[in-house]
């Protein structure tokens, strides 16, 4: 029976993922199918997916009425949507007009998928609202509770006890990357150390016999009402409630990994797409982190016990976390187990109070106001130290960190000498080092909409040509830190036309520039030459006929020869040279500019102004030979790219790879060691 949750969890978390693709059946052969719990746990699993789908909308079907939204979500004829409208709307009832589309996927490196979070949400579409009036509705209790709880508080107080109490995070833009760097993240995300003080409250403060029990478990499934069904909240919820009910039976507490596994299986039942989210994904391995270091150390009593305990549980917590986070968000806080053994003494008391002043409100504001300053000042000078820094890490990457852990986990637990242990685990992580040492030579056309974006890797040292419109900045940031760039050795700006120069302002103030290379046609006053200076970017002005070594590279300058006062013919044209193959971006140049140039053969042409009829000339595809175009392109209503281009490139054997269909474009050359 102690197996029981274990196995039922294992075996629903198997049917969830074979639900997603059958090739996971292939690690069923190393579980004994033949226990029943994991069998029963798989088949309930599977059949729940299996006979109950998440339906799919008509897509392209027209929506107009009146909708209850609620966290961004809205019903339609069986179909859960979630609303899109710029500003976002708040929970309440609207009368919206829009159309149903399906939602997309990662089009980019460390890009949000929207696709997989829906899935994981419970939704297959998108209502995207054109028009939204706000009506007038029944008073919703939540509301109050929050305006209570924000009573007499000062903006970043109030922003910091809802995030800490309701799990809200839109207030948080510019105070939830302090917490993200500090490694204080998961004080914002409603959990297990949520519900554990809740509950404890309740019965420490209600001695009403076995009956405090069941008082404990309604206030649980009041906050979950409140704060909403979060994965690490319900999970959280699950456990706590299984405790709970065991305790008020007169069955004792449920063994962490036995609730872990119920409620894992239970999340699954109810959703096997839940399996997707990332915030499942934490919750759950970070407990199970808990579960599987704590209970083998041995601590001392006392004051120092507490310390050792909070550090301890601190590093078990993040211990099958780390590839996961440095994944997703490309970087570790070092001193996350410090701070929070500093962050956790006052969580512990705000929390609490958090929970009253929902009901009290503004009395409670002085008491609340100097903890939530505390706790920010705490994140603004955590988030101060030092950070693990990597981009996205590959399968195999996560399966060697996992090997090398998983000899330490059985020296813990007795069934492994220490010796022996740390010699397995020096396998995997030689094995990484090897792996890092190979470094790309590759050329990205990222997805930046309708503009040009494109990042070549030339063995150690990387180039970033241009950096698509303003507001697709920060896409190409989280795509530099996804692939592991953490500087630039030349940032290159073709041309200042908005779709190629506006997004570089934000690569400009957020990654470091070794040189950057301007076309001549760039004024003193232009904003992008104005913020590389302020950070101290040597500038150059390149011609044709530059040529500069980068990494196991070469960058030359094919164009301009001249100056014409015209910004598309006094673009910079390129030739990438990657040891390996070469690489002809030819900017917006015209295809008067193109007769002029000298070009070798190359393996990859990105083609002039996003498949304007005015480039990429049958004469210059002649002698370049390119196997593969890329384009960079958007929505646009310039009919880019054009019939004619298509035309010309397929003419002659080019295979064609477009940003607005295939997304971001990736070309590999080799590795460099």
């Amino acid at each position: 029976m102690r197996s029981l949750g274990g196995a039922l969890g294992l075996g629903g978390l198997f049917g969830a993922l074979v639900l997603l693709h059958p090739l996971w059946t292939l690690g069923l052969l190393a579980f004994p199918l033949l226990r029943l719990p994991f069998l029963l746990g798989f088949l309930l699993v599977m059949g729940r997916g299996v006979l109950l789908p998440i339906p799919e909308p008509p897509y392209g079907a027209r929506v107009e009425g009146v909708f209850q939204v609620e966290r961004g979500f809205t019903q339609w004829r069986g179909h859960r949507l979630w609303v899109a409208h710029h500003p976002p709307l708040g929970d309440g009832r609207y009368r919206l007009k829009g159309y149903i589309a399906p939602p997309e996927g990662r089009t980019n490196p460390g890009s949000f998928d929207q696709r997989a979070w829906l899935l994981s949400q419970g939704s297959k579409g998108v209502l995207r609202a054109e028009e939204a009036e706000r009506l007038d509705g029944p008073p919703d209790f939540r509301e109050a509770l929050r305006v209570r709880l924000a009573a007499g508080l000062s903006g970043e107080a109030k922003e910091v006890l809802e995030g800490l109490i309701l799990g809200e995070k839109r207030g948080l833009e510019e105070l939830y990357p302090l917490f993200q760097q500090a490694g204080l993240a998961h004080l914002l995300a409603l959990s297990g150390l949520h519900v554990g003080l809740l509950g404890g409250a309740f019965l420490l403060f209600f001695p009403l016999g076995r009956f405090r029990y069941l008082l404990a478990l309604l206030a649980l499934g009041f906050y979950l009402l409140l704060a909403g069904p979060s994965p690490s909240l319900v999970r959280a919820s699950l456990m706590g409630g299984l405790s709970l009910l065991g305790l008020f039976l007169g069955l004792g507490r449920a063994a962490l990994l036995q609730g872990l596994g119920l409620a894992l299986f239970l999340q699954l039942l109810l959703r096997p797409e839940v399996v997707l989210g990332l915030g499942f994904q934490l919750s759950h391995l970070a407990v199970l982190g808990m579960a599987l270091v704590l209970p083998t150390l041995k601590l001392p009593r006392g004051a120092w016990g507490m310390v050792l305990g909070v550090l301890a549980a601190t590093l078990a917590a993040q211990s099958l976390l780390v590839p996961l986070l440095l994944h997703h968000f490309h970087l570790l806080p070092l001193l996350s187990p410090f701070i929070n053994l500093l962050a956790l003494p006052l969580a512990a008391l705000l929390m609490p109070l958090g929970f009253l002043k929902l009901f009290l409100g503004a009395p409670l504001a002085p008491l609340a106001e100097p903890l939530a300053r505390g706790l920010l000042a705490l994140a603004e000078v955590g988030s101060q130290g030092p950070l693990l820094r990597l981009g996205g890490i590959s399968p195999l990457g996560f399966a060697l960190y996992y090997l090398a852990l998983l000899p330490l986990l059985l020296a813990l637990h007795g069934h492994l000498p220490l010796r022996k242990a740390l010699l397995l685990t020096s396998f995997p992580i030689l094995l990484s080092l090897l792996q890092g040492r190979a470094k790309p030579l590759d050329l990205w056309a990222l997805d930046v909409g309708q503009g040009d974006a494109l990042l070549a890797r030339l063995g150690g040292a990387e180039v970033l040509v241009d950096g698509g419109r303003l507001e697709a900045g920060e896409r190409v940031v989280r795509a530099l830190r996804a692939l592991g760039v953490e500087a630039l050795e030349i940032l290159v700006a073709t041309h200042p036309d908005a779709d190629h120069a506006g997004g570089l302002l934000k690569v400009a103030e957020e990654v470091p520039v070794g040189i950057a290379l301007l076309s001549p046609a760039f004024r003193e006053e232009d904003p992008l030459v104005r913020a590389l200076k302020a950070k101290g970017v040597p500038l150059l002005r390149p011609g044709a006929g530059t040529r500069l070594r980068v990494g196991r590279g070469r960058l030359e300058v094919l164009w301009p020869r001249a100056l014409s006062g015209e910004d598309n013919r006094d673009g910079l044209a390129l030739l990438l040279d990657f040891g390996k193959g070469k690489a002809l971006l030819l900017a917006d140049l015209p295809q008067e500019a193109e007769k002029a140039l000298e070009v070798p053969p190359v393996e990859v042409l990105k083609v002039s102004h996003h498949g304007a009829r005015t480039g990429t000339s049958p004469a210059l595809l002649e002698r370049a030979r390119p196997r593969v175009a890329l384009i960079g392109v958007g929505r646009n209503p310039y009919g880019h790219p054009h019939p004619e281009v298509l035309e010309r490139l397929e003419a002659h054997g080019v295979r064609v790879y477009r940003t607005d269909r295939d997304g971001a474009v990736r070309v590999l050359f080799g590795y460099a060691w």
